[in-house]
């Protein structure tokens, strides 16, 4: 891992903010798209996407996905597309395995059950094996999700077992009530359980935001940023961000730590472009 380069990972929409919350989250597909190539044209290296029904509830549908996609690709054809496989409002493994079908380049993969503060989200281990499976079936990179040391060692735990052989890309949260907390001590000891050759992430959720994104560039690991994870400018919530502003942030984070911006295709090229991409 390049220390001196810095992966943006971008989160438009999530599965939790509405328009009744932000007037600026990304719902629709045309939406979604339109914001994706505008933060492809500041600079972002993977898209962390999540499909709405036209009523803006988080959906399943291929469909959907299939559009939101193909409109990335025809704008952004070398950005690194990772699709969701987010079991919070639908468990059932044919419904969060569906994406995988298209085969975009990653789909993320929660690697155990945690609570939110309103909500569990159920991660069995027979469910993370069958998606991980499927993803290395159809060419698809894991992004391995993890909000607690358990998460890393069940990480491991697949590695060493075989499961996947890489390339690796870890996205750690920090900020969520029932996992890793935005201090150095769980952020460092989170870091040290990943091996060195492997690809992190660093988010940071709500207010966490922006220092973890502070803290991850200046590391020189990768920034997780978007709507998804903050609606929020400012600490003292006075204004509602949008995504174009929170890149736009995020690389001037880059400039001041004299890093450098990882390019998509450059990190693709490491292998993590679906291996089915080009026929």
């Amino acid at each position: 891992m390049n220390k001196n380069k810095i992966i943006v990972n971008f989160c438009p929409t999530g599965m939790i903010p509405t328009k009744n919350i932000t007037a600026h989250v990304p719902i629709s597909p045309s939406e979604i798209i339109e914001q994706t190539h505008e933060a492809y044209e500041l600079g972002i290296t993977i898209a962390h996407l999540h499909a709405r029904d036209e009523n803006g509830i988080p959906d399943w549908n291929p469909g959907i996905y299939q559009k939101i996609f193909e409109g990335v690709r025809l704008h952004c054809p070398d950005l690194i597309i990772c699709g969701s496989t987010s079991g919070r409002n639908f468990p059932e493994f044919e419904k969060r395995s569906a994406v995988i079908d298209l085969k975009p380049d990653m789909c993320s993969l929660t690697l155990s059950s945690l609570n939110f503060v309103r909500q569990a989200s159920v991660n069995e281990p027979h469910t993370i094996v069958g998606l991980l499976e499927k993803m290395v079936e159809n060419g698809v990179v894991p992004e391995l999700e993890c909000f607690d040391l358990g998460m890393i060692n069940y990480g491991k735990y697949l590695i060493d077992k075989g499961y996947l052989d890489g390339p690796y890309y870890w996205n750690l949260l920090f900020g969520n009530i029932a996992g890793f907390q935005a201090t150095f001590n769980q952020i460092g000891t989170a870091l040290s359980e990943i091996p060195k050759n492997h690809f992190v992430a660093l988010a940071g959720l709500g207010a966490d935001q922006l220092p973890i994104n502070a803290c991850a560039i200046a590391m020189g690991y990768g920034a997780r940023v978007g709507i998804e994870d903050n609606i929020w400018w400012d600490s003292k919530r006075t204004k509602h961000a949008s995504n174009v502003e929170l890149i736009k942030r995020t690389h001037e984070l880059i400039e001041i730590n004299q890093k450098e911006f990882f390019k998509p295709k450059d990190l693709g090229e490491l292998g993590f472009y679906n291996r089915h991409r080009n026929g």
